[in-house]
């Protein structure tokens, strides 16, 4: 049976961070942030509590616990999220109507493909942690309009929902929060070097064309992470941003970068490759965009994910569907401008937004090419497994809509320690001091952030 649809006109607020607060604390609390008004690239946020069910994958197992029943399975975990969301006859008016929300990380890749076991696993969280969502909060930002959708809900449980989001939450003091220790990296200079050596021998033996090689800091702290979330979308504020309060982690994302969405039926991916760092002097900021743009080596490295993605997404997509509309296009961030391309395709019928997700993972602009021997590298080269780091952040709704980031940018807080990555692809003509640089310009905001609530 097909859930049933309801939709309510909210008040619209320019803040849902403010929304989110009242809510940032409860078990399952995702935040999907347009990061509005900071930043003016994106257009929805969507706030939700409470799902009907949950779906953990750890290793070869997939926890799935349901009205507080909890069975276990082997099966594939992308299949498992497909099963639990019943298709909708709602409108497609609004991007989400209810269905599955949370994060995929770069490692559940292991159960999609062989790699090797090398590097140590000392993020100790889920593969997959995925809520299903029968309500959610929709702010359209270009509309000024605020939505609440939900399926399944008793009308006492609609209206409690209607009176909680149509006002704003008393303003509190945010919760406190504090680093107390230096920020340390698993990769120095000399290391990273190391590392840059062989990933150039392997491009000179033929065995990749680029790798994404990356560091992991880590700090100890204490206290409330949304409270970093709130200073984070002030820093660093980004389109693709989200913050998710999961039962073992808390995830702090500022990502700029789409990986796949899905609008009844359109499919469309963004992959970033090339970066220059934000200047403070306008004439000199505008020569880091020229320099961009006219780079050879960054346009021939965001050209070769651009053909790995359309491969990619052909798996899926309607024989002869996949373009490529806008190609090394510059957009400016906080810190950073980026060289982005835009791919587009139509899901063939017979395939769900799922089966899309699945045939891309992980995404192509932070692995390399070909993607599995450069996996393998990672694997190699990296001394910690990635984790949340280059999975996927977003939904996957009832309606067969999607919409998901890359999972760069992005902070994971557990155990008292926040951590996160910094790091970039690496080709025949990249310079290993631009490089390691280069992961410190894309880490800037994030250590800024941390520097913010050292002691």
């Amino acid at each position: 049976m097909s859930p049933t649809n309801k939709t309510f006109l909210l008040p619209y607020f320019t803040d849902s961070s403010a929304l989110f607060s009242a809510i940032a604390e409860q078990p399952w609390a995702i935040f999907l942030d347009s990061g509005f008004p900071n930043s003016q690239q994106g257009r929805y946020d969507i706030i939700s509590t409470s799902p009907i069910c949950t779906l953990v994958t750890q290793g070869n197992i997939t926890q799935i616990t349901c009205d507080a029943i909890t069975t276990e399975s082997t099966l594939d975990p992308f299949d498992l999220v497909k099963a639990e969301l019943l298709p909708s006859t709602a409108e497609h008016e609004l991007p989400f109507n209810g269905g599955a929300m949370g994060y995929f990380s770069y490692d559940l890749a292991r159960r999609l493909e062989k790699l090797p076991v090398i590097a140590t696993d000392a993020e100790h969280i889920a593969d997959m942690a995925i809520g299903i969502y029968t309500w959610a909060v929709i702010v359209d930002h270009h509309q000024q309009q605020s939505y609440l959708v939900g399926h399944t809900q008793t009308d006492v449980e609609w209206q409690a929902l209607i009176d909680q989001f149509s006002v704003l939450p008393p303003s509190r003091a945010n919760l406190p929060f504090q680093v107390t220790s230096t920020v340390r990296s698993n990769m120095d200079e000399g290391t990273y070097q190391t590392a840059f050596k062989k990933i150039k021998q392997y491009l000179k033996e033929g065995d990749c064309y680029q790798v994404n090689l990356a560091q992991r800091f880590i700090a100890e702290c204490s206290g409330s992470p949304w409270t970093a979330y709130l200073k984070l979308r002030e820093l660093n504020a980004a389109p693709f941003s989200g913050y998710l309060n999961l039962p073992d982690a808390q995830v702090l994302s500022s990502s700029p970068e789409r990986f796949l969405k899905v609008t009844e039926g359109t499919v469309e991916t963004k992959p970033i490759k090339g970066t220059r760092p934000r200047k403070e002097n306008v004439t000199e900021d505008e020569q880091q965009i020229h320099a961009l743009q006219n780079s050879y080596k960054d346009k021939s490295e965001n050209l070769m994910i651009v053909d790995l993605l359309r491969n990619d997404i052909g798996k899926t997509c309607k024989k002869g569907s996949v373009k490529v509309p806008l190609i090394f296009n510059v957009e400016s961030y906080a810190t950073v401008h980026h060289l982005v391309s835009t791919i587009t395709g139509e899901l063939d019928d017979n395939q769900h937004a799922l089966d899309l997700l699945k045939t891309c993972f992980p995404g192509g602009s932070i692995t390399g090419a070909p993607k599995i021997r450069s996996m393998e590298v990672i694997e190699e080269l990296e001394p910690n497994r990635r984790g949340v780091y280059c999975g996927a952040i977003g939904y996957i709704g009832f309606n067969g809509n999607m919409d998901t980031n890359i999972a760069i940018r992005t902070l994971v807080h557990s155990n008292n320690t926040i951590r996160f990555w910094a790091g970039g692809g690496i080709v025949n003509d990249s310079d290993v001091a631009d490089e390691y640089q280069e992961s410190f310009d894309k880490a800037k905001a994030l250590l800024d952030l941390l520097k913010e609530f050292s002691a």
